[in-house]
């Protein structure tokens, strides 16, 4: 289900006052002079609007598209001022909005089955049926980006990652696992300096995310940065100690000689709470062969 039909279904498609909540879509109209002199005329422009009650003082608007769907920021007005310009649509919601909603829903729902299946191209023309419909669309983006990353075509992953950047809705805690996965295949792509802004960015939005501030600080050791590495994985640890991928980041860091003594916490690179993972494995054999080991599975 995409974002927009999650919010906005055919029976919530009229306005409820009193004791229930006032939600669906709207409209309101303005009137504009075209011309000038004796040609000049005046015409009612309508704008449509996707509505949501927030508190009984606070509705929420946000303006539909050139196709008929819910897209870009939502602003908040007082009840009254809502009531007096603000008017019910339910007719226009079941004949255009959510038909539009349903096909761009379905393009996203095609393309994400494309991209698991790795037919890589298939997806990209599904998520850009769905971006032709809402270009701001979050999981289109997201699913078109990581298409991209998982081709290796740096230069396409970049465009989106220009724009997801400046979205703030990607980064809402529903987005979780799909702004996670872009950073990550960002940064395995060795697009560091982008991993890290786009990273960075989430860190303004979700506070006291350990995930993401393990994500941080392995983008600053990728870039040679192990000090702002070092911060951001104690950060890391010290919202959540036991997150098992910051125990071993750290540990690691330790085995290479970059903690000093009495620096964060004593862990050790071998786990007993999981399997070790082939890296880990590895680093072992050449940990007792007498070497350092070179790297470690740390995601």
């Amino acid at each position: 289900m995409s974002d927009q039909e999650s919010k906005v279904k055919p029976e919530q498609a009229i306005i409820r006052d009193g004791a229930e909540n006032i939600k669906g879509i709207f409209s309101t109209q303005t009137v504009a002079k075209v011309g000038t002199g004796t040609t000049q005329r005046k015409t009612i422009q309508k704008t449509y609007w996707n509505v949501e009650e927030v508190d009984e003082n606070t509705i929420s608007v946000q303006p539909l598209n050139r196709n008929y769907v819910p897209s870009g920021p939502s602003r908040q007005l007082e009840r009254d001022e809502f009531l007096t310009k603000f008017n019910p649509e339910p007719e226009f919601y079941v004949s255009t909005v959510y038909p539009a909603i349903k096909e761009m829903d379905g393009a996203i729902v095609r393309g994400e089955k494309h991209r698991e299946r790795g037919a890589a191209y298939s997806a990209e023309f599904e998520y850009q049926q769905a971006m032709a419909i809402d270009e701001e669309n979050v999981r289109a983006n997201f699913g078109l980006g990581l298409t991209y990353l998982d081709r290796g075509d740096q230069v396409k992953a970049n465009d989106i990652f220009e724009r997801l950047v400046g979205l703030e809705a990607a980064f809402e805690v529903e987005h979780k696992h799909l702004f996670n996965d872009f950073g990550i295949n960002m940064r395995k792509n060795k697009m560091y300096d982008q991993a890290l802004q786009y990273y960075l960015r989430a860190a303004e939005l979700v506070k006291n995310d350990e995930h993401l501030l393990h994500n941080i600080a392995r983008c600053y050791f990728e870039k040679g940065n192990v000090e702002e590495c070092k911060a951001y994985l104690l950060k890391s640890l010290e919202v959540n100690p036991d997150l098992e991928a910051s125990k071993q980041f750290w540990a690691y860091l330790q085995a290479q000689g970059h903690v000093k003594n009495g620096e964060g916490p004593e862990v050790s690179i071998e786990s007993k709470s999981r399997k070790p993972s082939q890296d880990e494995a590895n680093a072992e054999k050449s940990k007792k062969a007498g070497s350092v080991p070179l790297s470690i599975n740390l995601d």
